[in-house]
């Protein structure tokens, strides 16, 4: 079996077992039709599964075989005895030996973080934990704090009816964007707390989109360009709505204060996305994951997620108005990190030092 961008499959066994709501031959197939545009041949065991970054990884190493307690999974064939050794159960000889019982570890760049991706047998009982696995090898590793520690499990249980229900990533991203745009004009009437509720449907299914195309191997150059581009315009306008609702129910700003609010907000947030893409364009490297610390600020820096939980608290106190104050305080106190970050980094780079990911440090 040929993939449209040049690599072989060569599918040894046969699997009905259905993950993600598609057999594993169909997943093998879209896994490799995501690689690389290059010529290359691999063997899939379809007895097993396994996180994308193996494969990714495989076709990247001629001659590297992954196994399991001696049992060959996934194989990157250089010859006509590979296909034979590997087809017969072997390791070939001179390969590339990667054995999952000792845990080798992959730096993700993509999902900025270091692990050991999964692989299992696929059975009829295994196939749900398989799942979750899969779910949870999608996340993120370096992220915000409701993604990483409040979304997962709701995440979880829509991403699974969303694939069983035949659901595309791109239908649940528009389905989020109902809630992401009616969220600020219940803000601009004063409906604080509806409009936080249509904003957490938007914010959940922001994360069920991503998980739901990375499972089911189904993301695409427009899909990531309508979610990732909701995402970076849609907080300004969450921010500016509730300023303005204040009035709505008696706890305006004063104009020239509501102006400074605003603009401290909304300037720090764009200011703090262009710090962000220097610091990747400059040293090929998020921000984020630089240090450890810079790894755990992205938890609570000043984004969206962030930002909504200032503001719930707040509610829950009857002050939306000291919420708005807070969000403006901590978007100043994160725009100050980013340019002692991006600082820092630029002398580490004049003094000949090299802006290593902290993940990648550990993986070597």
């Amino acid at each position: 079996m040929q993939t449209e961008n040049g690599v072989t499959l060569l599918l040894y066994g046969e699997n009905d077992t259905l993950i993600w709501g598609m057999t594993n031959a169909e997943r093998a197939k879209r896994l490799a039709g995501k690689l690389e545009n290059h010529a290359s041949q691999l063997w899939v065991n379809l007895a097993y599964v396994f996180d994308p970054q193996w494969m990714q990884y495989i076709q990247k190493h001629p001659g590297a075989v992954l196994t399991v307690k001696g049992v060959p999974v996934l194989g990157h064939i250089r010859n006509d005895g590979d296909a034979e050794s590997l087809t017969a159960l072997r390791v070939p000889d001179g390969a590339m030996l990667i054995e999952y019982s000792e845990n080798p570890r992959i730096h993700n760049h993509q999902l900025r973080k270091l692990e050991t991706p999964f692989v299992r047998e696929l059975t009829s009982a295994t196939v749900k934990e398989i799942e979750r696995q899969s779910y949870f090898g999608a996340y993120k590793g370096v992220t915000d704090i409701l993604t990483k520690y409040l979304w997962p499990e709701l995440a979880l249980v829509l991403t699974r009816f969303a694939a069983r229900t035949g659901m595309t990533p791109n239908m649940v991203t528009a389905i989020g964007a109902l809630g992401c745009i009616a969220a600020p004009f219940l803000f601009f009437y004063g409906y604080f707390w509806s409009g936080m509720a249509s904003g957490f449907v938007f914010m959940v299914l922001d994360t069920v989109d991503g998980k739901l195309a990375r499972c089911t191997i189904t993301s695409s150059f427009w899909g990531n360009i309508f979610d990732h581009g909701l995402d970076l315009v849609h907080p300004p306008f969450w921010w500016g709505a509730w300023a303005l609702g204040l009035s709505a129910v008696g706890l305006g700003l004063p104009e020239d204060q509501l102006s400074l609010v605003l603009i401290v907000i909304i300037g720090g947030y764009v200011l703090q996305r262009i710090i962000e893409g220097i610091f990747m364009r400059v040293f090929d490297q998020h921000i984020h994951v630089w240090r450890p610390w810079d790894s755990w600020f992205r938890l609570i820096t000043a984004r969206r997620n962030p930002n909504m939980v200032l503001l719930f608290v707040s509610m829950l106190f009857g002050r939306p108005d000291i919420g708005l104050l807070a969000i403006a305080w901590w978007t100043l106190i994160s725009l100050a990190v980013h340019m002692v970050q991006i600082f820092q980094a630029t002398v580490v780079r004049m003094r000949g030092g090299k802006i290593v990911s902290w993940l990648e440090q550990e993986q070597g």
